[in-house]
């Protein structure tokens, strides 16, 4: 049997987040969608979004990205939420059987008013 690679990023709150006031923390987060949307400009994103009901509140978000972890560790170096410690990465290789996932190409979120509206 055959397998696809894929880069998986988890996106963990660390506990010793910094404590932001709510509009800091709303821009910070329109940041970070805005890092994320150029991501996929770029080719290296393939999908992503948040966790709901994870049961671990650390756990905020998944990314499946077509880069090799290390290009992958290097591109959330940037983004702004790792940076500003309200975020760290968890990446890993993930094999599933060829063919038996895929990703279309759709519109992500830039900020959090796209994400509100639903458009």
């Amino acid at each position: 049997m055959r397998f696809d690679q894929h880069t998986v990023v988890l996106l963990i709150r660390p506990t010793d987040a910094p404590e932001l006031p709510r509009d800091a923390a709303d821009r910070l987060q329109n940041a970070h969608l805005a890092h994320q949307a150029g991501l996929v400009g770029q080719g290296a994103l393939l999908a992503a979004g948040p966790f709901l009901g994870a049961g671990d509140e650390r756990l905020q978000g998944f990314a499946v990205l077509s880069v090799d972890p290390q290009m992958a560790r290097e591109l959330y170096a940037n983004d702004p939420a790792v940076r500003a410690g309200r975020l760290v990465v968890q990446v890993m290789s993930w094999m599933v059987p060829e063919g038996n996932v895929r990703f279309e190409q759709v519109p992500v979120p830039r900020s959090m008013l796209e994400v509100a509206s639903g458009d």
